[in-house]
């Protein structure tokens, strides 16, 4: 893909074209879809412009070209898709997983809610979790207007948001930084 022009002045009705050609209003189930992506992936390159540690640099980096295979897939109709056309599936999945167990095992077991915080790096990944949780309810919506849009996503975005949690608590006790629990009102004694 070569960009040698930022603006074509084709959304200036509200309209833009999917992968493959076909026109879109810009407040569609597709297009909030795949939005919401582009918005998660530019809060993990926030997170990695604060990160300074290697093996969390590595995770970001692949999530970001996953989010941009994703939203490619939510961005294309079934009837332009092409073959060799990357949709990431199980195995980007199992990678996700894989990468939660590691940062996991060696995390305190939690016993409370936490709240989002953490220091930078921290709040930024749990900044990430929610607007991931988001993509997760526009995937779903889309789901529901185009079963053809399949599982694969949504399993991927499931497991992402898993991650971006497990990602925060590991970065913050990484830097040092506290992370508060819950003040749970049932537990409070009286």
């Amino acid at each position: 893909m070569r960009i040698t022009r930022v603006y074509t002045r084709t959304g200036d009705a509200g309209d833009t074209r999917l992968v493959g050609g076909v026109s879109a209003r810009k407040d569609a189930p597709r297009i909030e879809a795949y939005g919401t992506l582009d918005e998660l992936n530019a809060i993990v390159g926030l997170a990695r412009s604060f990160n300074s540690d290697d093996r969390i640099e590595e995770m970001l980096r692949a999530i970001q070209n996953d989010l941009f295979d994703v939203g490619t897939d939510l961005a294309t109709e079934s009837g332009s898709r092409w073959e060799g056309m990357v949709r990431p599936g199980e195995d980007e999945v199992t990678r996700l997983e894989s990468w939660i167990d590691e940062l996991n095992d060696s995390l305190e077991p939690l016993t409370e809610f936490i709240l989002p915080g953490g220091g930078p790096v921290g709040g930024l990944l749990h900044q990430a979790r929610t607007v991931c949780r988001r993509a997760e309810r526009r995937t779903v919506s889309l789901m529901d207007l185009d079963p053809t849009v399949g599982l694969d996503p949504m399993k991927y975005l499931n497991r992402l948001s898993d991650l971006l949690f497990v990602m925060a608590r590991w970065a913050a006790r990484a830097n040092g930084e506290p992370e508060y629990t819950w003040d749970n009102p049932n537990r409070r004694k009286r």
